[in-house]
């Protein structure tokens, strides 16, 4: 009977596009599973059982210029200015303008501040708007194993959250504030709303990591900030209940057209973003539930997925079928 389970296991982890790690028993089926670094195509074996490194993440939270606050704006598009918490001057000699409009962009899991989500985020905002774009770098403690990048997610964005409350004094507006976080940082994003008493005006969680994530209290929630939108692009690596306000399920949220692996359906979450960003093309359409969205069985009104708009308060399922290829 167990060597049916493995069997089963395999041929389903194999449909959805990825490799198979060595079986071992059906136990193991629910203790191993797959994650992807951000933006790249590999996949990990992850043991779910992995000893957290509470004595690594203890001293690296200690420190809070562990964390990198990389500021870029249109007068700034590509060398980052550095904020560094509690030093007024840091912000004074920056071009960081109050009376913009400020994104906070968060990577995943092996991600880091200049990797590609951040990239196409940052040039597709600057693009769309003259705003200050906030590049949150947690890469030392995101580089860790999975299991202890993701216990960290939360004190990481509890000090995101105690940066944007300083920025306070040097003029940011919650409300003109727009936090973007793709996989682990989606998670990381909504804690740091909830440290400035979800003041936040918007929140963007590109495909939330999932594994882990079921019943974790940590896990990004609509009640983080006045409008919470998540893009849903991956059900083997994403988290698949509604998340949000308004939670968005491309082309049924499982596998994107043009992608062969998970990782790559994982990816086009921020893909979908900067699309929209530049473009804001990408009409949803309500659905009835996450049931009708996987099934392509949509015919309520439409809404916008993704851009900029500080000014959303949809809410529901909604679908869009996009294209294979850029601008989607």
């Amino acid at each position: 009977m167990k060597s049916f389970l493995v069997i089963i296991s395999i041929i389903s982890v194999c449909s959805a596009g990825l490799v198979v790690p060595p079986a071992r028993s059906a136990e193991d089926a629910d203790r191993y599973f797959y994650f992807a670094a951000d933006g790249s195509s590999e996949l990990e074996v992850v043991d779910s059982l992995d000893p957290v490194d509470e004595e690594y993440i203890a001293q690296y939270v200690r420190n809070p210029a562990n964390n990198q606050y990389w500021l870029f704006t249109r007068a700034n598009p590509s060398d980052p200015q550095t904020l560094v918490l509690e030093d007024d001057d840091s912000v004074r000699l920056s071009n960081f303008d109050p009376r913009r409009a400020t994104v906070v962009l968060a990577h995943g899991w092996n991600g880091h501040g200049g990797n590609e989500m951040n990239l196409l985020l940052t040039e597709a905002f600057l693009h769309d708007a003259d705003v200050n774009v906030l590049v949150v770098d947690w890469s030392r403690l995101a580089n860790r194993g999975y299991t202890t990048a993701k216990a960290g997610v939360a004190e990481v964005g509890r000090g995101l959250g105690r940066l944007l409350q300083w920025l306070t004094h040097h003029g940011l507006e919650y409300e003109r504030t727009h936090l973007v976080g793709f996989s682990l940082g989606a998670h990381l994003v909504g804690n740091a709303a909830r440290e400035t008493g979800s003041l936040i005006g918007r929140i963007t969680g590109l495909d939330p990591a999932g594994p882990l994530w079921g019943s974790d209290r940590n896990r990004l929630s609509s009640s983080d900030a006045a409008y919470v939108e998540v893009i849903h692009t991956s059900s083997v690596l994403g988290f698949t209940d509604p998340l949000g306000h308004a939670d968005f399920y491309p082309n049924g949220g499982t596998s994107m057209p043009g992608c062969w692996v998970s990782s790559c359906s994982h990816s086009r979450a921020y893909m979908y973003m900067a699309s929209s960003v530049k473009n804001r093309h990408l009409m949803a359409k309500e659905c009835g539930s996450y049931r009708d969205a996987s099934r392509d069985r949509c015919d309520g009104d439409l809404y916008p997925m993704g851009n900029s708009d500080m000014d959303k308060n949809g809410s529901g399922i909604f679908r869009v079928n996009t294209g294979r290829n850029y601008p989607y």
